[in-house]
């Protein structure tokens, strides 16, 4: 059951498969954004301690290590272990995650659940990434699949035991080394799940989780010369920090899943109902906290006035408060920045000219609550049109063919993802095929699972992760080849 009075059990750094306070012996808090108030102070790691990190890092890779010695499905078992744990202890981690990072409890336990079906469905892979033998004349050549050795982790505050799993999975499923540094305002989860590892019989070095700053503890990560890849989930502008640290240290892999400003395209045959609430989960799901948010909603001239309409009444219909209770939909924002940004974007539209249809004001002055807020008229150079916002606000924009909207949904620096609402198959495989974006649903939204490969186009990022896909990012091709005599 739910516990708004959870206590977290873990506050330290979790290195070499022990709970330690940093190098530093600084402390920093993390606050409960629906209550403004301190949850608990956590140990603040720095350079000192990812360089432990990656010393126990190091070492459980060696070629000698407990670790490496591990059959295939030595490492499914383990990570099977991880996951019976996980759900045992489903409703503490719902409980942290929602006093951590603001979302309703309900959404939090979706996210466990959906983090157990990740790490299962990665447990799957351990035995069966491979190389290829090679015809070659008077030679004999093959190439074996290797794990790229000790990698970093950095994860976001929007779905942070969600990320923890997309990044965890592949690491593990091939033999990779860990060093994880979750985000400084959700700590939480990421510390308990160590706990668990443990718990499940993970080696020493194996997991590491450094709580921390960007640009300390994150910094430090990124630039180590003994981190062999790099896996960096948030802001364009710190992605291009962590590639240039990467790049001036030890040229280490980067992947990178970066913002979004995506867009959903209504087509006049649709069911009006059903796209206007397609489109508002699209947006308003995690209180518009998301890369992937359908921030962009296109709506065909010929239903345009009507689609607004249900859409205004339905942001207004949304529940804020508490996240703990029933039938809340909609929690804080994670910080007083991310109100104040989301605040600025809603005063930027209305002087833009875009027309404030729903919301558009703070919630009581206790914890970051936003009202869901819906704007029409929205032209396609306005800031809410071309930056990301990150928060609950639905831009509404009237296109009149398929032609012109495939150019518009493309106008923006980003391509994490894209959808379209639509009866007619070639409408939406024509809009599919040529809008840019990493992640394209028609007649559904958001519909990310462990098996399908995520990631984006343009500013959006680097790689994909999830699927087949995403052991690509921690596994090295090596050509043996053999002369014959």
């Amino acid at each position: 059951m739910a516990d708004p009075n959870a206590k977290p059990k873990y506050t330290k750094l979790f290195i070499n498969n022990e709970f330690v306070d940093s190098v530093s012996g600084k402390t920093f808090a993390t606050f409960n954004p629906a209550t403004s108030k301190e949850i608990v102070q956590v140990a603040e790691g720095d350079k000192a301690d990812i360089d432990l990190a990656v010393k126990a890092a190091k070492k459980a890779f060696h070629r000698d290590s407990e670790w490496r010695k591990l059959s295939p499905l030595q490492r499914t078992n383990l990570m099977n272990k991880l996951c019976a744990l996980m759900d045992r202890d489903k409703a503490f981690l719902a409980s942290l995650e929602t006093q951590d990072n603001g979302k309703p409890y309900a959404e939090a336990l979706f996210d466990v659940t959906y983090s157990i079906l990740t790490l299962q469905y990665y447990a799957g892979w351990t035995d069966k990434f491979f190389g290829d033998t090679i015809p070659a004349g008077g030679f004999v050549s093959m190439t074996r699949k290797e794990p790229v050795g000790v990698v970093g982790q950095i994860i976001p505050w929007n779905y942070p035991l969600l990320m923890l799993a997309w990044k965890w999975g592949p690491a593990l499923a091939v033999g990779c080394t860990i060093i994880m540094k979750p985000a400084e305002q959700t700590p939480l989860t990421a510390l308990h799940m160590a706990a668990l590892a443990k718990e499940a019989g993970f080696p020493a070095g194996v997991i590491n989780v450094v709580n921390g700053f960007g640009p300390t503890a994150g910094a430090a990560i990124s630039s180590h010369p003994d981190i062999a890849k790099v896996a960096f989930t948030g802001s364009v502008d710190i992605g291009r920090i962590v590639m240039q640290a990467a790049a001036t240290s030890n040229l280490k892999r980067v992947s990178l899943e970066l913002g979004g400003k995506s867009p959903v395209v209504v087509f006049d045959d649709a069911d009006i109902d059903f796209a206007v609430e397609t489109t508002h989960e699209a947006l308003f799901s995690n209180h518009g906290q998301s890369c992937c948010a359908g921030s962009r909603t296109y709506v065909h001239e010929k239903i345009y006035d009507e689609f607004v309409a249900k859409a205004a009444a339905k942001a207004k219909a949304r529940k804020v408060g508490n996240p703990f209770e029933q039938n809340v939909q909609q929690g804080p924002q994670i910080d007083d920045d991310m109100l104040t940004k989301v605040l600025g974007y809603i005063e930027s539209g209305k002087k833009e000219g875009a027309k404030l249809q729903a919301g558009g004001k703070r919630i009581g002055n206790v914890g970051f609550f936003v009202e869901p807020t819906v704007f029409s008229d929205v032209k396609d150079d306005m800031r809410i049109a071309q930056e990301e916002i990150f928060g609950p606000v639905q831009s509404i924009f009237k296109f009149s063919s398929l032609e012109e909207m495939i150019d518009r949904a493309n106008n923006v620096q980003y391509g994490l993802a894209a959808g379209v609402i639509t009866n007619d198959i070639n409408k939406a495989l024509k809009f599919a095929n040529n809008v840019d974006a990493g992640s394209v649903w028609i007649n559904c939204y958001d519909a990310v699972l462990p098996s399908t490969p995520f990631g984006g186009y343009k500013h959006s990022g680097i790689g994909r992760e999830l699927g087949k896909d995403g052991l690509d990012n921690y596994l090295e091709t090596k050509t043996i080849t053999m002369k014959l005599l």
